[in-house]
């Protein structure tokens, strides 16, 4: 993946939802917005959605590292330092912002 290159997630009937179960053992259903990488680590953006099924007022996202696993199974994992995670939202902002406003 090109390290400028997002891949919106775009399928015009159906969103691309997953469900997030949270460490307080919650769970909330997201829209999938984007994947991008950064270097050799790829990155997912969600953003969660209200019990209507429609995006949250806030504009609040979630960004996780994203991986396949060895069986080509999808997976998640926390950005652990805030350097790691500036560095992430920037980007995110630099090459999905601009999608955004045209919204």
């Amino acid at each position: 993946m090109d390290e400028n290159q997002v891949f919106p997630v775009d399928n015009e009937d159906d969103d691309v939802v997953v469900t997030l179960s949270l460490d307080d053992g919650s769970e909330v259903t997201c829209e999938i917005l984007t994947i991008f990488d950064i270097g050799d680590q790829d990155y997912i953006v969600l953003l969660p959605l209200d019990e209507n099924g429609e995006e949250n007022a806030e504009g609040q996202v979630y960004i996780y590292r994203y991986f396949e696993d060895e069986t080509g199974a999808p997976s998640l994992d926390n950005i652990e330092s805030d350097e790691e995670y500036d560095a992430v939202a920037k980007k995110f902002d630099e090459l999905y912002g601009e999608a955004l406003d045209e919204e």
